[in-house]
């Protein structure tokens, strides 16, 4: 029989120790994994976040892009490391909630391998165009597309990301032709639209901001539910014409299963004070995206319902991966 002191010492020792795990944590550099390579949305989004964890941690937070797949290769590089808070994934509801209907096979499972830490962002996609297409507004593109089919190439990150998908609503809401060209991030992508190497994109907003002021890109609608204070003359896709088109883009950081409870906490509270942070939404403000904060739980429950949500999408769209 065990004697009552000797197991109430073994749990005040268990409480000692696990305290002073989160106490220590993090005692080494952090990897925050970003499923896209360098230069787009989720990238810089990632690395702005980055830099203000480093500071209050007091470790670095070093981004490590590992792109291809509509995000599921560095998913899958998050779903299978140490459960220790050193590596962690900064997810979008791509990877966490549309990859689900448009793979057929994930080499994880996308809700019981991971633990939802905090959201930090959301944008909502804006429809631009290369200068040379001729269309200034929505219904304009569509008539176009119709009259010239096959004449259209529309990029996106990769197959199965938020870019594809949106653009596969809008042409299944609208009849419009175009072309599908996936890329391994929006960043290559957005090269080739500067180039007219393609001619539109339905792109996180943060990555085509800059090339809308300067007048290297024409916006024609943003996805969002209501216009971006970034861009205010931009009409939303409802408003040009796409009754019941709103489709919005969140960004957050997520761990493998079975996280400590005391690094969640740790990590889910610094997260969540940066995205509150006055100069933290300015900076995203600046970007056209708007803070997020929330509880695990409460994170957990956006993954899921988004999941649903968007499965309806996916199915109603056709839109499919392998």
């Amino acid at each position: 029989m065990i004697c009552v002191s000797k197991l109430t010492a073994a749990v005040v020792v268990a409480l000692a120790a696990s305290s002073a795990f989160a106490d220590a944590f993090p005692s080494k550099p952090i990897r925050l994994v970003v499923p896209f390579p360098a230069g787009g949305t989720t990238d810089n989004l990632g690395r702005l976040l980055a830099t203000r964890l480093s500071e209050k941690l007091g470790q670095s937070v070093v981004v490590d892009n590992r792109g291809g797949a509509g995000g599921n290769i560095g998913a899958d590089l998050v779903a299978k490391a140490p459960a220790d808070g050193y590596t962690l994934l900064f997810g979008t509801v791509g990877t966490s909630s549309i990859n689900p209907s448009l793979y057929k096979k994930l080499p994880f499972d996308p809700h019981k391998d991971f633990t939802p830490v905090a959201p930090f962002a959301s944008v909502p996609n804006i429809l631009v165009v290369n200068p040379k297409v001729p269309a200034r507004t929505v219904s304009e593109l569509i008539a176009y597309s119709k009259r010239q089919p096959e004449t259209l190439n529309m990029g996106s990150a990769g197959s199965g990301t938020t870019n594809h998908l949106t653009g596969e609503m809008f042409k299944s809401m609208t009849g419009a032709s175009m072309t599908h060209v996936p890329y391994k991030g929006s960043g290559p992508a957005m090269a080739d639209l500067l180039g007219n190497q393609i001619q539109l994109m339905f792109d996180n907003l943060p990555g085509s901001l800059p090339h809308v002021k300067s007048g290297a890109l024409r916006a024609l609608a943003v996805t969002g539910a209501s216009r971006s204070p970034a861009l205010p003359d931009v009409p939303t896709m409802a408003e040009a014409g796409v009754t019941g088109y709103v489709a919005d883009v969140w960004f957050g950081v997520i761990a493998p299963k079975n996280l400590p409870p005391e690094i969640l906490s740790k990590l889910s509270t610094e997260i969540t004070q940066i995205s509150r942070e006055k100069a933290t939404i300015d900076k995203l403000s600046g970007q056209g995206a708007t803070p997020l904060s929330s509880s695990p739980a409460e994170f957990t429950q956006r993954i899921q319902s988004d999941t649903e949500k968007w499965a309806k999408i996916v199915r109603s769209s056709g839109a499919s991966v392998d």
